[in-house]
């Protein structure tokens, strides 16, 4: 046989497998595990297979319409339907993107993981040798003509050509599947134009024309409810309230840039003046890239006729992009929430006040709601706005009241996407319920498919669940709709920071910092991504010199055993509380200090102190893990061996890592912690292998009981370990990873 002919053959079977299915890239099939075949069109397969051969990296869209129509030009739809159509055949919705994920702005990524068989798996022992032997078998019957060895051969004397030529060829096979299958780097940025899309628009923030400022809530509101109704259209991409906020009306606005900037080829521009019950609505919508008009219209109209002005500006702009219409879609473009005109004023107002007064803004929903009991969707966004509330300022009534908004806003409007999704935060802040939750989310996204909010509530919820590669796609699938929103980016570059992907975490918080300086947790991120990348924390410290993370700063001074500049950091914090949600006094952080520095007779009067508080604390809710494992440690320094065990441990039955994948490692960090400090060596070194082997830091730090080899290797709190094999052994050894083997 001839080297091109074995070239034909690639040298081994084309096979790729991932979750159910099984791909031949020679016979062009693609079956289930089970055998079932699955028919697909040669495009739409050449689109799979180029994106299983490249799992893992990023594929711009212009790149994939080279690999899969070379000899002909095409518009991106083409690709856009052959991705949706491998989408419904994996079972993927708007908010589970399990297999291939969009990437903002660029393309597309296929995380599903990708394994070939090995010859002998793949074509049996039989096959692999007659490969080798260069006898490409074309079928079952040829590989039954191949001779066995004889019984009587003596064991270990092949020919030395035979041993020099299958070694010659399995190297080949070797570096082929190597340089075929590695993935790109997940943080590369792309080298080609991106492509976009031509169904793509920003509603960017309208002009307040009115005499009274306050008419500037309804205007914003008029602007988010435009928004929120084009977002519902899943022909379109539309990007969401945060990522457009910055581009204010009545500052220059350079049109091409937003495009850029945003990932879109339109933008609606507007104002809005009122006067009494008239109001005037302008709204145009331009071209990003000729800033050529595409569509202009001005109402004057009583403003009883607010909505109607509303649904006939998005269902034109909907035209003038030719977006495919369902007819429920239709239908919800032209019905409105309400009939009352007057709590619809208010609903809007309400939309506008959300960003700077929620509680205002809750009150305001309810004002609707009495004037109309039937707004639906005034219950549903007061019940969103009292998650928020209760799950940030730890109001047991605002949560309850939240639920019983979703479930009435539910009963008025069973298909509502804002109640379902009001009902699933509910659920998922509230009670913890993430599977329920996630149903919920599931629901509002199908009628709601731009809702960025959604995308990053359910990649939270994956990664309590300890889903992190589907936690990731979710928060790229939330910054492809919310490109310029800090707090997503946050989120996402938490979630690579977890798995240990420091480059790709550094470009999220770096980004989050250039779109909003005053950032408190981007800033942390990258403070302490100096520690685990670099092992520099006066670096750290550094980048957060004019921070008010006092705690951090003290947390960095500790880990370079700078121990005066702690001491002079925690001088400067006032007496009372350290953490706004925490009540662990300074005097816990004055007695770390001091124990690390060998002063063992302040450190135990500073524990002392510390801990009749720390005692009431956890009293006040038991099964709080948090309070548990803080007053473990307080134990754990005082050398109260038994009760330091105790609460360690009670802190980790209260929340394991298999209930909550993202919290639960946390504690069972600590109660490594506490085992070092207690001296039992070999329980706390057996815990740390354990977290070394899975994603999660588990807390934003400042955290003493982070997992990382830079801690490890820093903290002083681990000192007791160093002289021990086992310890030094991971010390030694790489930082883990955990990038591409997080969970499913």
């Amino acid at each position: 046989m001839k080297t091109s002919e074995i070239s034909r053959h690639s040298l081994a079977p084309q096979i790729y497998q991932f979750d159910d299915f099984r791909v031949d890239a020679i016979k062009r099939t693609v079956r289930r595990k089970s055998g079932e075949p699955i028919p697909l069109t040669p495009r739409v397969f050449d689109t799979l297979l180029y994106l299983v051969q490249h799992s893992g990296a990023l594929l711009e869209k212009e790149r994939l319409m080279e690999a899969i129509w070379p000899d002909a030009v095409v518009e991106e739809n083409n690709l856009s339907k052959n991705i949706s159509t491998l989408r419904r055949i994996f079972g993927e919705s708007p908010i589970s993107q399990g297999f291939i994920i969009t990437v903002p702005g660029h393309g597309y990524r296929f995380v599903a993981e990708v394994t070939r068989p090995s010859l002998a798996t793949a074509l049996g022992n039989r096959a692999a040798l007659a490969l080798a032997l260069e006898v490409a078998p074309a079928n079952d019957e040829s590989l039954a003509a191949i001779p066995q060895p004889s019984p009587a051969a003596p064991k270990g004397k092949l020919p030395r050509v035979f041993i020099a030529v299958s070694t010659l060829l399995l190297i080949g096979l070797a570096v082929f599947f190597f340089l075929r299958l590695r993935p790109a780097n997940p943080v590369a940025r792309p080298t080609s134009p991106v492509v976009v899309s031509e169904k793509s628009i920003a509603v960017l923030p309208f002009a307040n024309l009115s005499a009274e400022s306050e008419n500037g809530f309804f205007t914003e509101g008029m602007q988010d409810d435009i928004l929120t109704a084009l977002a519902k259209v899943a022909d379109l991409k539309v990007i969401s309230r945060n990522s457009v906020a910055s581009y204010l009306a009545g500052r220059p606005r350079n049109l091409r840039e937003i495009g850029r900037e945003l990932g879109v080829g339109k933008v609606l521009e507007g104002s809005v003046r009122r006067a009494g019950d008239k109001v005037r609505i302008t709204a145009q919508l331009i071209d990003t890239r000729t800033n050529l008009h595409v569509w202009a219209e001005t109402y004057d109209r009583n403003l009883a006729d607010v909505f109607a002005i509303q649904s006939e500006i998005a269902q034109k702009i909907a035209t003038a992009l030719k977006a495919k219409l369902a007819p429920e879609e239709k239908a919800r473009l032209s019905v409105g929430p309400t009939t009352n005109s007057e709590a619809y004023v208010l609903y809007l107002t309400a939309l506008g006040r959300e960003d700077e007064d929620e509680i205002a803004a809750e009150q305001l929903y309810l004002k609707a709601a009495v004037l109309d009991p039937r707004f639906a969707l005034a219950y549903a966004r007061a019940s969103l706005l009292n998650s928020s509330i209760a799950t940030y300022r730890e109001n047991g009534e605002r949560k309850a009241k939240a639920h019983a908004q979703a479930e009435e806003a539910l009963r008025l409007s069973p298909t509502l996407a804002e109640a379902h999704m009001a009902l699933g935060l509910c659920l998922y802040w509230g009670e913890k319920k993430y599977d329920a939750a996630l149903g919920e989310f599931e629901i509002a996204a199908a009628t709601s498919p731009n809702n960025a909010r959604i995308c990053s509530y359910v990649g939270g919820i994956y990664r309590r669940q300890g889903r992190w590669p589907k936690a990731i796609a979710s928060f790229e699938r939330a910054l492809y709709l919310d490109p310029r929103n800090a707090g997503i980016l946050t989120g996402a570059g938490n979630n690579y920071l977890f798995v240990r992907n420091w480059p790709a975490a550094a470009a999220c918080y770096t980004r989050a910092l250039e779109l909003e300086q005053g950032a408190v947790f981007p800033r942390l991120g990258l403070a302490y991504l100096e520690v685990y990348r670099n092992r520099d924390p006066a670096a750290g410290g550094k980048l957060l010199a004019d921070s008010p993370a006092a705690l951090a700063r003290w947390d960095l001074a500790m880990l370079a055993r700078n121990y005066l500049t702690a001491e002079k950091i925690l001088s400067g914090i006032p007496e009372g509380d350290v953490f706004a949600e925490q009540k662990c006094p300074k005097a816990f952080f004055q007695g770390v200090t001091a124990r690390a520095r060998g002063d063992f007779q302040s450190a135990k009067r500073y524990f002392a102190e510390a801990t009749p508080t720390l005692e009431e604390w956890a009293q006040e809710n038991p099964d709080d893990p948090e309070r548990r494992a803080f007053l473990g440690l307080v134990y754990a320094h005082l050398q109260r061996k038994e009760e330091a065990i105790r609460e360690g441990r009670r802190a980790v039955e209260l929340l394991p890592e298999n209930r909550d994948a993202f919290h639960g490692p946390l504690w069972t960090a600590n109660l490594a912690l506490v085992y070092a400090l207690v001296g039992e060596q070999e329980q706390a070194i057996t815990l740390i292998e354990h977290l070394l082997s899975i994603p999660g830091l588990g807390s934003t730090p400042p955290c003493p009981s982070t997992m990382t080899l830079a801690d490890l290797r820093l903290r002083w709190e681990w000192d007791s370990l160093r002289n021990n094999p086992r310890f030094q052994k991971i010390l030694a050894s790489p930082e883990p990873e955990t990038i591409l083997t997080a969970g499913e």
